[in-house]
């Protein structure tokens, strides 16, 4: 895959790691111009090419890999006039890195494939630090050999990389992922507040859950927050996380399966954008929740 050129939609604070990993590994790339995108000089010194257009891209480029907010901006990004689906050439790869609605998922797969390309949905976790060092981790849905030709590429800007089977399985698992970590976060939010009205000392607080049941990732992230009020550990909006909780949601109701914790945890995030705070930091809801 080495003479593939690699076009990158979405450079911002995870896409800019991910088009720099990429291009530091040696592929060629493209990026398109774009008033969200992180400062690009990095790049265009490894010799990154800059498009106006999803079609630009599309058309000069083997591979395109989106890394955009949601389903919403992956439709329009693939559909408009001149989207990516408007500039694909037979075998081109699209590689969706967002976060996104299943179901959606497997409608843009079929599009995909009926303007000549073929797609997997390889959606990411971890923040925009692993990003930056190559090392996010990936879930990976379509078909398997299209996934085992291009796992070299995905491995430039990923440590750990899951296999999950069919289109729109990479997406699901991410959803179920991103419930289960802001879930958790919501939690140690609520507990730690708590805590702080109790007069409880932060530092004891992360001493008693360290050595018990709230040992983990999410605790590891709210550390400087609990300790210095740094929401730096978990670089990942209120917004983001309204979004992220309100397609689980979706996709539990049209999967027919309990939803009263989703809608509960939902609600704290919608709450917050509502309420004007959706370009906070997760550990913030420690203080947002007095």
């Amino acid at each position: 895959m080495g003479n593939n050129k690699v076009g990158i939609i979405g450079v911002g604070l995870m896409g800019h790691g991910i088009a720099y990993n990429i291009a530091k590994s040696g592929w060629p790339i493209s990026y398109l111009d774009h008033p969200g995108n992180q400062p690009t000089d990095d790049l265009d010194k490894l010799g990154a090419l800059s498009c106006a257009t999803g079609a630009d891209i599309a058309r000069d480029c083997d591979v395109v890999i989106l890394c955009v907010t949601g389903t919403p901006q992956i439709e329009d990004v693939l559909t408009r006039s001149d989207g990516v689906l408007a500039g694909i050439t037979d075998g081109t790869v699209v590689i969706d890195c967002s976060t996104a609605i299943p179901t959606s998922t497997i409608e843009i797969a079929l599009k995909v494939k009926a303007a000549g390309g073929v797609f997997l949905d390889a959606p990411m976790t971890r923040t925009p630090k692993e990003a930056a060092e190559g090392r996010l981790n990936l879930i990976v849905g379509g078909e398997e050999d299209l996934f085992k030709e291009h796992l070299p590429l995905l491995q430039a800007f990923a440590e750990n990389i899951t296999y999950a089977g069919a289109v729109g399985s990479g997406h699901t698992l991410k959803l179920i992922h991103n419930f289960v970590s802001l879930g958790f976060s919501a939690v140690l939010a609520e507990a730690a507040t708590a805590a702080e009205k109790s007069g409880i000392d932060p530092s004891i607080l992360l001493d008693v859950l360290e050595n018990g049941g709230g040992r983990g990732v999410i605790l590891d992230r709210f550390r400087s927050y609990l300790l210095a009020r740094d929401p730096e550990g978990f670089v990942f909006s209120l917004s983001n996380a309204a979004k992220d909780t309100g397609y689980y949601h979706s996709m539990v109701r049209e999967l027919a399966v309990s939803e009263q914790v989703a809608s509960a945890v939902k609600g704290i995030y919608e709450g917050q954008v509502k309420a004007g705070e959706g370009n906070r930091y997760i550990p913030e809801l420690i203080s947002l929740l007095r």
